[in-house]
């Protein structure tokens, strides 16, 4: 658990397919940045674009992204002096996570986090990834 404005937090950082279904979940403290986790959520993984919001523009994550042949998408932030360009019709896809994590909203203990511990709470995201997938 982290530290963040509204005391401890945890931050659900998720890597979903083309359809929403869930691939790998990595707990951080809710201090922890976007970017910071990019990289190992795309360890192993095998695709043709990564779909991030603007927490997830940063020139070397981008340049790794294209040195793989994977093309980023996604959209520059407000203080970029020479913002990059953004496929929209692309990034609109990105409704896919946010239905997600609307979906383990559902449940209970993910919004609450009664697990004190990370291996617990890990252990019931899967669960309630497991559900997601059959539904």
């Amino acid at each position: 658990m982290g530290r963040s404005r509204g005391g401890f937090m945890t931050k659900i950082h998720a890597l979903t397919d083309a359809l929403g279904h869930p691939l790998k979940f990595i707990l951080t403290g809710g201090q922890a940045s976007d970017i910071g986790q990019a990289d190992h959520l795309l360890e192993g993984i095998d695709a043709d674009a990564v779909l991030g919001d603007k927490g997830y523009d940063a020139d070397r994550f981008v340049q790794t992204l294209a040195a793989r042949g994977v093309i980023a998408v996604t959209p520059p932030r407000a203080h970029r002096n020479d913002p990059h360009p953004c496929d929209w019709h692309i990034y609109k896809e990105t409704h896919l996570i946010e239905c997600f994590f609307g979906k383990i909203k559902h449940y209970r203990r993910v919004f609450s986090r009664f697990e004190k511990t990370a291996c617990h709470f890990m252990g019931f995201l899967h669960h309630v990834a497991t559900l997601v997938w059959t539904q």
